[in-house]
């Protein structure tokens, strides 16, 4: 059976850490007699061609985790107990005729599946070109730092304090450094009470939406916007109503005096890029308490301003409690990791604070442990700073090449972040550019998605530069613009 191994150097895991997965498998799978002693780790070695102190290590692993039982001058053999619980899953014989299986199409009460959502390539890193939004570059993470973090996040006096089960409380160092170190740079200062950490922005917005929304509520939502948003809210299900987005973000027209809830991207429009000047804030939060709704305020990639001096968060202007913040760490460190923060009254946060417990209970506390380390030790302000350096330099490259192969299509965000939004010639099928591109290693996101109609413009796309090297921008671009040219 051990001629069925298979061990690779080109995995992720060790060789170590691969052959003890595999021996506890064939001892799982019943593949080894109780009585038969396993290989000596001379020989399994020999056979595996692999240095005999990993097999070593990987048996005395086994014998740790109960799998192995050490026999003196014998070997290593199978613990009967590993196997003991084993369920054995009895063979009936059924009349296929008569059996009968749901019809899931009508048990289902929804079906998000069938709604349009974003979709993005597994194997993104492996196209040459990957003009892909909201991917980071693993040359830009900061490897050390965030293993000093985790091997601190799982040391024993810190597994004692976070193992127990927190019910629905968060890490109390995490909320710190939230309410101390990443709220006060956006100009927001609340109390702990205000705060709750989420599984990402997108989770916060999904409670948001349980909490607030009726199936006679309005929902305004820019267009073009963020298409989750949209479609969490008719998942409520709520009416929604779209807002039109000018070069200064979400137009503040008579349409936004019906809504009771409204979902905007200030700091950095989702997807034009555009940002809402500070007197537009005013307005709106004005219009907010004239017309009594609620204001959801998505502050993504604000943390990358890096083409003009910040503009506080609506957040920090509102004096009357009608804005919803929320905040992750999904642009900045990295999305896998899913933390981020709802802000809000108390009574709300209390009620969603509920929610989520019935949810999730709270977010990993391992994993809250090591963000909050992460911040306190000032690695997350360094890595923002190494983030502005090398976004800046891709937005010059991008800037540069758009001018020059694409001059009509695109413009310049104000704001900075990792991305340009562009607006392609009038007759250009952005979906069709997209397979054509992804032929030629480049990856692009058409924008049809963000609008709302039967109908949307076709001939627009997306272009981030977060997980691209600078040096491959221009030729990605240049190719790329002879695409177009070819399909249009």
């Amino acid at each position: 059976m051990f001629q069925l191994f298979h061990l690779s150097a080109d995995k992720t895991t060790n060789l170590q850490q691969q052959l003890r997965e595999q021996i506890a498998q064939v001892i799982l799978n019943g593949n080894i007699p109780l009585d038969s002693p396993l290989p000596s780790s001379r020989k399994l070695a020999k056979q595996l061609n692999i240095a005999r102190n990993t097999v070593v290590l990987a048996y005395e692993h086994l014998l740790d985790d109960g799998y192995l039982l050490a026999r003196e001058r014998s070997g290593y053999y199978v613990n009967p107990d590993i196997l003991a619980r084993k369920v054995e899953t009895p063979r009936v014989q059924q009349d296929e005729s008569v059996a009968t299986k749901p019809d899931w199409s009508q048990r289902l009460v929804m079906q998000p599946s069938q709604q349009r959502n974003m979709s993005k390539p597994r194997d993104w890193q492996n196209y040459k070109y990957p003009f892909i939004y909201g991917q980071f570059d693993p040359a830009l993470f900061p490897t050390a730092n965030w293993r000093e973090c985790c091997r601190d996040a799982v040391s024993i006096p810190a597994i004692r304090d976070w193992a127990s089960d927190r019910f629905d409380n968060d890490d109390p160092l995490l909320m710190e450094q939230i309410r101390t170190r990443l709220l006060p740079r956006r100009g927001v200062w609340v109390s702990p009470e205000q705060i709750l950490v989420t599984v990402g922005a997108q989770h916060a917005l999904y409670m948001l939406a349980r909490l607030l929304l009726r199936p006679d509520s309005l929902m305004g939502i820019e267009e073009p916007g963020y298409v989750d948003v949209r479609n969490i809210a008719m998942l409520n299900p709520s009416r929604v109503q779209a807002l039109a987005v000018d070069n200064q973000g979400l137009m503040l027209s008579d349409q936004l005096n019906d809504c009771d809830l409204i979902y905007t991207t200030p700091s950095h429009q989702c997807p034009s890029t555009v940002t809402m000047p500070l007197e537009r804030r005013y307005e709106l939060l004005e219009r907010a308490n004239e017309h009594d709704f609620l204001i959801i305020e998505d502050d993504y990639e604000s943390e990358t301003n890096f083409k003009c001096n910040p503009i506080p968060a609506l957040k920090s202007l509102d004096k009357n409690d009608r804005v919803l913040y929320v905040g992750s760490l999904s642009k900045t460190l990295a999305p896998g990791l899913r933390v981020g923060y709802l802000v809000g009254p108390e009574a709300l946060i209390r009620e969603a604070r509920a929610l989520r417990r019935l949810m999730v209970r709270h977010p990993a506390a391992n994993n809250q442990r090591s963000v909050a380390l992460f911040l306190e030790r000032g690695y997350h302000d360094a890595l923002i700073m190494s983030l502005m350096r090398a976004y800046e330099e891709r937005h010059e490259q991008m800037g540069a090449a758009l001018r020059e192969y694409l001059p009509e299509s695109s413009k310049e965000p104000s704001f900075g972040g990792s991305c340009y939004w562009v607006k392609g010639p009038d007759n250009l099928d952005a979906r069709r550019l997209q397979k054509v591109a992804a032929e030629h290693d480049i990856l692009i996101e058409p924008g049809d998605i963000h609008f709302f109609g039967e109908q949307p413009p076709l001939n627009y796309f997306r272009l981030g530069y977060s997980s691209i090297p600078a040096e491959r921008i221009r030729p990605g671009i240049k190719l790329l613009a002879e695409l177009i040219e070819q399909i249009s």
